[in-house]
């Protein structure tokens, strides 16, 4: 009864409603009316729109309006009135009345349309037009027959006619060029339409005909004459021919032949079917008949001289179609072409005429293509006459010398105005061209010879005969000198004779050519002698002397050279004969006067320039007194008379040296030698006298000794004291002065060496100096290890020893003693000293982190560890490249951050402490690399329902340690992460970094296609690299929101078309563009590069096959449409297949298409699958009529034209139709009824269904939406998965994926496909739902099932079977209210697989308990709360196995079934 009350008071309430109106409330009402009462109104009409308020009992009322245009209608009045409508004027009206304080209600609003006049359409036919034709004008304005026509020409006032028709026809003779247009006028509205688009007239001129003529030129007598009519522009004329105005009916040949008796005058014209008709006639060609003319021959020059060309010229009126013939002296002797004989057209030309071509001559000429020949020419001879002779002379005439000039003289008889040519030896001189001519001798003798030449007839002479010109030879000249050789001061005479002739003059010469002796003091010049008085060192050299003819500029061959010697007089010199040596002051010293060559001297001394008594060789003189400049010169009777003064010896007196003491050593030990060393100067002419501590103890001798050493034996303190020394010449009786005063000390004890070293804690390979000191100098030094009593190591001069590079057997105790003197004298050892020696620490150089590629911004810390270094205090030094980067640094860390390219290097690093290193460490290389870039690929890139998408990072191969984050590119967002070109930003996916280089999508909710983008990223803090290039996955389905279509609809094309893409919207996203990925690169828009964009759809309007590629629909939002995987052929062959995944059971056609398909529209045609021949068809097409999955695949066709590129063919499983969806049309019958208003029923049905749900479990079943596949590469195809459930005995079957092909299967594979499509059978069991028991544990009462797999071999055993335990896992039961609301129990079924299946590895997985247990979870559908969820349960397990290379067929789902029975334990819910 509550229902039914309440159903009863909602009609109550809705009657009561609806009784009301809206102007019970006494509310006044704007109406809005439209003036013309059309809501359509055209451009340019008046349109009034008027408010009236109805109500209110108020007439004094201010209106307002609403419009689309603020201008368009006056605040506060009733009208608004557009004068001249326009499109901004459309849109929705309405108005109101103010009045006080009251205010209307608002009109219903009036919606004006403004629509623009229709347009009129003219055209013109013919057009162009020639003259005298008809032109029909057509005028229409859409299709409707109720209009007037206007018509203009040229401008819009002139209008032309006015007619009801909408044809103007324009008769030939008023055709006029210019433009035409017209308009519609009618009395309904609109009243006139808009004017069309001119069109311009244009007149052509007729064809012009003409005549030609053949043969051209003058007819002669017997000729036959061809006419040919000529009618440029157009071929199918009918031609015209007339005759002296008479036409000749029975030619209408384009060409015409007659003989030439029919003479007059002939014209002709054309007409044709088409426009133009006819063309204009031709001008008049007379023909007519001429004789036959004779020829005339001309010859020039006549008579004619040897040598000149004679032109003969022969002609035959002035027509230059004639041939000649050219005959000599008899008819029969026809002149041909010859080396002298030129036959050019009408001219014979003789070249070089001679006496043979005197004679008869005549011409003829012919028309040989017409065997027409003219009249001969009258004779004419040609003469020849004789040439005048040349002669040449000579002047002057006389023995000719080179260098003489002669003059030659050409003398040619008769004629005056010749010019000369001259030739030497044959030759021609150019440069001369005169009657005489002058040559110069020896260059231009030989045999001379004239010619001339003249402008007048004759042109030139005969040759003279040759005149020799001989010359003979210069004359020698001959020189003689005496007295030769010479002494200075003495006279020279040279002579010079050329032959006998006097006519001869001289010149002298000295040296050189250039130099000419000439008349001066010492010089004298007589005829034919040179005399050198007083000779000089001057006139030593080389003279030669040369005779001259100074009238004819004639000089004879230079005589030989001779040389005249200037003997130097003897070089007298003075020398000191006693004594030798330095002059001491008190000695006599004894001169000498030396003269070379000659005994028979005279001797003169001189002093200082004064000349002595003394006339002997020898002088002496005595010292001090007669110290000086002393020089001496000899005389004689004979040459030479004297000798030259000798140079001045200076005779110097030095003062006595002074002796020189050393003593070594000093201080001395006890026991050692002393020696004592005195000398005087170099001088080894001294002896040597000793002295100690008083002049009058001399040491060891009485006297003088030869030696100047002295030794003391084993000192003692008695030798202690002052010693000195003096010298004396042995050869002269004198003393040196003494030397100064030595001490000599003697110690009282022998010395002690002292060692000392710079290094004691040595590391191996150091240098290590030992330093061994004594108080004096002068020592040698003894070294000595280990013990002293041994042999010494080494001797060194200086006191330091070093040890290089040590090694650790280098340590241990080292001595030292010094030794001097022979024999030697050693002082005490030294005390011990103790080296130790360790071997080097090594350093040890570590790069962190320890990756062999680096890159550019990342963080480098290296790292120097000192092992067996002790203690740590070490300080650190870093090499790069074997050069310093860091000397000191305390810390053991060099850290590089960021690094760059140029930090790549080999470093090293030792330690430092103090002044020692450690071992430098072994190089370790750093490598750094520009920044990386991830490297993204898609497997499959073309997406299958259900399966899932691997996708793979890759950064450079050699480095390690990446951990990779994966992105979905999203429309490009500002401040959202992007990519570097703004193409997209990117959005993480879940889970987005993985330590793995590999993501798998699983397809779940909205399809993932779209682009995807990875890159990875390593280190503390993190390094990234550059995003990889966005890879996209693509489906071939059509999508719920956009989808794109091609147009022509097939996925091959041929070049140089047309091909337009469509982005069809179906839903609310916005922003659509179109992308393609063509030539690995992705492409945003419809550029202007390879199309143009109208609206939605891009139009590449010439393709090329760079136009190849995926095309796709992206909307703003980041959704996605179906992609187009588009190839264009430059081939002539494509095949058209459809570009969307067709659907099993659907007709399939596939269309062989060639590019030149007119020329042979059906060829025979071979269709193949997956590269196999399948079919032969004569019509180019090949049908399926209804296509299952197995027609999956690679499509081609081929035929004599050529073969078309593969096109893959995508099937999809038709969705099957479930059980119980009658249910969902009798809720759209339901919901129709409550749109209706019957809420009553609506209440009991409710109340009837709720009922009913209480006591059942409804067996219904949930169809999964089944995605379509796409167009996609086999090799990338992971396999999909069939779903055949049925409703019945509550059995469900249900799918299960697999990818693998077992190997060991590939026999049978062929033939039955691959078994990876598994079938489960579960029954479902309704429980009792009085029963509250506890739910059963899973694990002690599990329920199996079996499954059932269908191999194709033979071989197939028990093995085979499968079993599958479905573990019923029930919640705990909730309130009861809330039950039929709640969550329904989630089903797992454990499938053992007892043939191992190497699954790839899927994230998000569960780990199995085992290794070959496969879970599937078993989802149940759930509806609305109100209708409770039903009991069916569904599976899916998806065995995801190796892909095969090979393509293999795609079994029905019978083939390869798994059948597994669930048994469930409770109805959900209760």
């Amino acid at each position: 009864m509550e229902p039914t009350l309440l159903c009863v008071l909602l009609l109550l309430n809705t009657h009561i409603n609806s009784g009301h109106s809206e102007d019970d409330d006494g509310v006044a009402k704007a109406v809005l009316t439209i003036h013309p009462n059309s809501s359509q109104i055209f451009s340019g009409e008046s349109v009034t729109l008027r408010c009236v308020i109805q109500g209110g009992g108020v007439t004094d009322w201010e209106y307002r309006w609403l419009k689309p245009s603020t201008d368009q209608c006056p605040q506060k009045e009733h009208e608004c009135i557009i004068s001249a409508a326009e499109f901004s004027h459309s849109g929705d009206y309405s108005c109101l009345g103010s009045h006080q304080q009251q205010d209307s209600k608002w009109s219903d609003a009036v919606r004006l349309t403004v629509t623009p006049l229709p347009k009129a359409t003219l055209t013109v036919k013919p057009n162009p037009v020639f003259p005298g034709e008809t032109v029909t004008l057509t005028c229409s304005v859409e299709s409707d027959s109720s209009w007037n026509y206007q018509w203009y020409k040229d401008r819009n006032d002139n209008v032309v006619s006015q007619s009801v028709s909408h044809t103007l026809t324009i008769n030939g003779s008023t055709v006029n060029e210019g433009p035409y247009w017209c308009q519609g006028e009618r009395d309904s509205r609109p009243t006139s339409s808009s004017i069309s688009d001119p069109v311009t007239i244009t007149v052509n001129a007729l064809p012009e005909a003409s005549v030609s003529v053949s043969p051209q030129g003058l007819l002669y007598s017997g000729e036959t004459v061809s006419l040919q009519c000529v009618i440029p522009g157009y071929t199918d004329w009918m031609y015209l021919w007339f005759r002296d105005n008479q036409q000749l009916p029975s030619q209408t040949s384009k060409s015409i032949t007659f003989p030439i008796t029919q003479t007059g005058q002939y014209r002709c014209k054309g007409k044709r079917r088409d426009h133009p008709q006819r063309s204009h006639p031709s001008d008049y060609v007379t023909i007519s008949v001429t004789a036959f003319p004779k020829a005339t021959l001309t010859v020039k020059p006549n008579p004619v001289f040897p040598g000149e060309t004679v032109t003969l010229m022969c002609s035959v009126g002035s027509d230059s179609i004639w041939n000649y013939k050219w005959y000599k002296d008899w008819n029969y002797n026809v002149v041909s072409q010859s080396v002298r004989h030129t036959i050019t057209g009408d001219t014979l030309t003789i070249s070089r005429a001679a006496e043979s071509d005197q004679g008869l001559y005549w011409c003829q000429g012919e028309i040989q293509s017409r065997s027409i020949s003219s009249i001969i020419s009258d004779p004419v001879t040609i003469t020849l006459n004789a040439l005048p002779r040349a002669s040449v002379s000579i002047s002057p005439q006389f023995v000719l010398y080179p260098g003489d000039t002669v003059t030659l003289q050409c003398d040619i008889s008769d004629y005056t105005d010749w010019t000369y040519y001259w030739f030497i030896d044959t030759h021609h001189l150019p440069s001369q061209t005169r009657k005489t001519i002058a040559i110069s001798l020896p260059d231009k003798a030989g045999q001379y010879r004239c010619v001339g030449t003249r402008k007048g007839r004759p042109q030139m002479s005969n040759h003279s005969s040759a005149l020799p010109i001989i010359i003979t030879a210069l004359p020698k000249a001959t020189l003689t000198v005496k007295p030769n050789p010479v002494f200075p001061g003495e006279t020279v005479t040279l002579m010079c004779s050329v032959g006998s002739d006097s006519i001869w003059s001289y010149k002298w010469y000295k040296d050189r050519n250039y130099y000419v002796v000439s008349q001066s003091v010492r010089h004298t010049i007589t005829v034919d002698t040179l005399t050198i008085s007083r000779v000089a060192e001057s006139d030593q050299g080389l003279y030669w002397c040369q005779g001259e003819i100074q009238s004819r500029s004639i000089s004879s061959i230079n005589s030989d050279p001779v040389t005249i010697t200037l003997n130097a007089l003897p070089m007298a010199s003075v020398k000191i004969v006693t004594p030798l040596g330095l002059l001491y002051p008190g000695e006599t010293v004894t001169l000498q006067c030396d003269i070379s060559d000659y005994t028979d001297w005279t001797y003169r001394w001189f002093r200082y320039n004064e000349e002595l008594l003394t006339k002997t060789r020898k002088n002496t003189i005595s010292l001090p007194d007669q110290a000086g400049q002393y020089s001496c010169v000899g005389t004689r009777k004979g040459r030479p008379q004297m000798s030259y003064y000798s140079s001045a010896l200076p005779i110097i007196i030095t003062a006595l040296p002074k002796a020189t003491l050393t003593v070594k050593p000093n201080p001395v030990f006890p026991g050692e030698t002393v020696t004592l060393t005195c000398s005087v100067g170099s001088d080894s002419s001294w002896s040597y006298k000793w002295y100690k501590d008083r002049n009058d103890n001399v040491v060891s001798q009485s006297g003088y000794s030869n030696i100047g050493v002295s030794h003391i034996s084993r000192a003692a303190e008695s030798d202690q004291g002052q010693y000195w020394c003096e010298g004396n010449s042995v050869s002269r009786p004198t003393s040196s002065q003494p030397s100064n005063a030595i001490t000599l000390t003697v110690k009282d004890s022998r010395p002690t060496a002292t060692l000392s070293s710079d290094n004691q804690g040595v590391f191996t390979g150091d240098n290590v100096t030992l330093r061994c000191t004594v108080e004096s100098p002068g020592w040698m030094f003894y070294w000595y290890k280990h013990r002293p009593d041994f042999t010494p190591v080494t001797t060194t001069s200086g006191y330091s020893y070093t040890l290089s590079g040590v090694s650790v057997s280098d340590g241990g105790q080292y001595w030292c003693r010094a030794g001097r003197g022979d024999p030697v004298y050693y002082t005490l050892y030294s005390g011990p000293v103790q080296i130790n020696i360790t071997e080097r620490p090594v350093a040890v150089l570590t790069l962190q982190p320890n990756w062999t590629q680096i890159f550019s911004g990342e963080t480098v810390t290296m790292r120097c560890d000192i092992q067996g270094g002790g203690d740590t205090d070490w300080n650190y030094r870093w090499y790069k490249n074997s050069e310093l980067v860091i000397l000191f640094n305390t810390k053991t860390e060099y850290r590089i951050s960021p690094v760059y390219r140029s930090n790549s290097g080999s470093y090293t690093c030792e330690g430092v402490k103090g002044n020692k290193l450690s071992k430098t460490s072994d190089a370790v290389q750093l490598t750094v690399s520009d920044q990386p870039k991830a490297v993204l690929s898609i497997s499959p890139q073309w997406l299958n329902p259900g399966d899932s998408v691997s996708l793979s990072c890759e950064v450079d191969k050699t480095s390690t340690g990446w951990r990779f984050s994966w992105y979905r590119t999203v429309p490009y967002r500002a401040g959202s992460p992007s990519l570097s070109d703004r193409s997209y930003s990117l959005q993480p996916l879940s889970d987005n970094v993985t330590s793995e280089d590999s993501y798998t999508l699983i397809p779940a909710g909205p399809t993932p296609t779209g682009g995807y983008v990875c890159r990875a990223g390593r280190g503390d803090p993190v390094y990234d690299t550059l995003y990889s290039q966005p890879q996209f996955l693509w489906s071939g389905d059509l999508q719920p929101s956009v989808s794109l279509t091609v147009n022509p609809n097939t996925t091959q094309h041929f070049t140089s078309m047309s091909l337009s893409l469509s982005c069809e919207e179906k839903g609310n996203s916005t922003g659509w563009r179109l992308m393609s990925y063509r030539e690995r690169r992705v492409t945003s828009g419809c550029f202007s590069n390879w199309g143009f964009i109208a609206g939605s759809t891009c139009t590449i309007s010439y393709t090329y096959t760079l136009s190849s590629g995926v095309f796709w629909c992206e909307s703003g939002s980041g959704e996605y449409s179906n992609a187009v995987n588009i190839t264009v052929n430059d081939g002539d062959v494509i095949l058209e297949s459809p570009v969307h995944p067709v659907t099993e059971g659907d007709t399939l056609t596939l269309t062989c298409t060639f590019r030149h398909q007119g020329t042979n529209p059906k060829l025979k045609t071979d269709f193949y699958k997956d590269g196999t021949l399948i079919k032969n068809e004569t019509t180019g097409e090949m049908t399926i009529p209804t296509v299952s999955k197995s027609d999956e695949g690679f499509y081609k066709c081929t035929s004599d034209e050529g073969e078309s590129p593969e096109s893959w063919v995508t099937v999809r499983v038709s969705p099957v139709v479930a059980p119980g969806s009658s249910t969902s049309v009798l809720v759209g019958v339901v919901v129709g009824l409550l749109v209706a208003g019957v809420l009553l029923v609506i209440i009991l049905v409710l109340l009837v269904r709720y009922q009913n749900s209480k006591g059942s479990c409804f067996n219904r079943i949930f169809w999964p939406p089944q995605p379509q596949s796409t167009n996609h590469d086999p090799k990338q195809d992971q396999g999909s998965g069939y779903t055949h459930q049925q409703h019945g005995d509550a059995n469900i079957y249900d799918t299960i994926n697999s990818s693998d092909n077992n190997d060991n299967d590939a026999a049978g594979a062929s033939a039955a496909g691959p078994s990876h499509v598994t079938y489960t059978q579960i029954q479902l069991k309704k429980l009792d739902n009085k029963k509250k028991e506890k739910l059963a544990d899973p694990a002690k009462d599990p329920v199996y099932s079996v499954v059932k797999t269908s191999k194709a071999t033979a071989a197939a055993g028990p093995d085979d079977v499968t079993y599958a335990e479905v573990d019923l896992k029930n919640k705990a039961k909730a309130k009861k209210k809330r039950a039929a609301a709640g969550p329904v129990d989630v089903t797992y079924a454990e499938v053992d697989l007892q043939r191992k299946a190497k699954a790839k590895k899927k994230r998000e997985t569960p780990t199995p308990p085992e290794t070959d247990s496969v879970y599937s979870l078993v989802k149940p559908y759930t509806v609305p709360a109100a209708a409770r969820p039903v009991d069916v349960t569904y599976a899916e397990v998806d065995l995801q196995k190796k892909v095969k290379t090979k393509k293999k067929r795609a079994t029905p789902p019978e083939a390869d079934s798994v059948y597994s029975q669930l048994k469930p334990r409770s109805c959900p819910g209760h």
